[in-house]
């Protein structure tokens, strides 16, 4: 995912049960120029751990030459997005746009599959489809495991849906049906607790789970996973000393990876996602969004976990310092509120797993 599957949460995510994590997708064309932003992305995982490095895009030489860049600082999979929603990808014809042109998607993975070691596996991801008059999932998988994909991820929802509404299962079935079983198949879109990821497999029959936005903020998921397929104990949710551990290794990733221009935002977004559904975590956020440096975003959030701490240590426990959830009405008319200028929030609650 774009600016948010950078080296630091890949990492958190990794050190908490991940089994293989994706770079953030990057442009073909821009690596293949020498561009200073799209290279800084390519970044191998830490300790060695395996990894796969997305790249999009049209041009087959481009394509090629960048899974070649990928290969060559140790990616173990060159993945190709054909899944992307965003305007600014599929209006160059990329992205998700690619599923209303088989043949060149076909040519595109079996110009890669050319380009990179046999023993580097060539994957892509895609969506359920364009739209709803165009539902070709299952034949666009094929045309690619011919071409050379070795394996296929789908998320369920169309372009034409973007992020709204909800990922169907029906297509992920159906590609699995569509494939032969050595080719796994992994499913992907709204998967955020356990209950989502147990309805993927049993109604999806797919090999693996591909988890998004359900880890922002919630890495702790990967190890409940990890724990749930090995048939252990679930770990549970963090305790709050916990959870200001991994805020403080991520922020540390954070200043030790990021690029300086992005350290501040970076900073502002750790903060973001481990108060989320914590008390006071709203007024955190929003005096993140008035310190100018990262040195005094760092003790803002120490200050944070230590006041909370505190007040469990007193006797209120971890689970009195959890706020409840907005209804998704509240959501809507906090979402609508901000629109006009008001500051209203409700409070609310990437990579495989298998």
């Amino acid at each position: 995912m774009e600016a948010v599957t950078d080296l630091p949460f890949r990492t958190v995510c990794e050190e908490l049960g991940a089994a293989l994590t994706f770079t953030e997708f990057l442009s073909a064309e821009a690596l293949t120029r020498g561009a200073t932003k799209a290279i800084g992305r390519m970044w191998p995982s830490l300790g060695g751990r395996r990894f796969a490095v997305q790249i999009f895009g049209r041009e087959p030489d481009a394509l090629a030459r960048a899974a070649g860049m990928a290969v060559d600082v140790g990616a173990a999979i060159v993945d190709i997005n054909m899944g992307c929603p965003a305007k600014k990808v599929t209006a160059g014809a990329c992205g998700s746009a690619l599923m209303r042109e088989p043949a060149l998607a076909a040519e595109l993975v079996s110009t890669v599959r050319r380009a990179v070691p046999a023993a580097i596996p060539v994957t892509v991801k895609h969506r359920a489809g364009w739209d709803d008059s165009s539902l070709n999932a299952a034949e666009f998988a094929r045309a690619l495991v011919d071409a050379g994909a070795a394996m296929i991820t789908v998320h369920g929802r169309t372009r034409a849906q973007g992020f709204s509404g909800s990922a169907r299962m029906e297509p992920i079935a159906a590609v699995r049906a569509a494939l032969p079983r050595e080719i796994p198949v992994v499913g992907n879109g709204d998967v955020k607790d356990v209950a989502a990821y147990q309805r993927m497999k049993r109604e999806t029959a797919c090999d693996a789970v591909m988890i998004g936005r359900g880890a922002m903020g919630n890495p702790w998921l990967f190890r409940t996973l990890a724990a749930l397929e090995q048939g252990q104990p679930d770990p549970g949710p963090p305790p709050l000393a916990e959870r200001a551990a991994v805020w403080r290794r991520h922020a540390a990733l954070v200043v030790e990876h990021s690029p300086e221009k992005m350290r501040l935002h970076e900073l502002r977004k750790t903060l973001a996602w481990y108060s989320r559904g914590l008390f006071a975590g709203s007024t955190l956020r929003q005096r993140a969004s008035t310190v100018g440096e990262p040195s005094a975003l760092l003790e803002l959030g120490e200050a944070f976990f230590a006041d909370l701490q505190a007040t469990a240590t007193a006797g209120a426990g971890d689970a009195a310092l959890a706020t409840t959830p907005a209804d998704p009405v509240a959501k809507s008319v906090a979402r609508n509120s901000r629109r006009d200028g008001r500051k209203i929030e409700a409070e609310e609650p990437c990579a495989p797993a298998s």
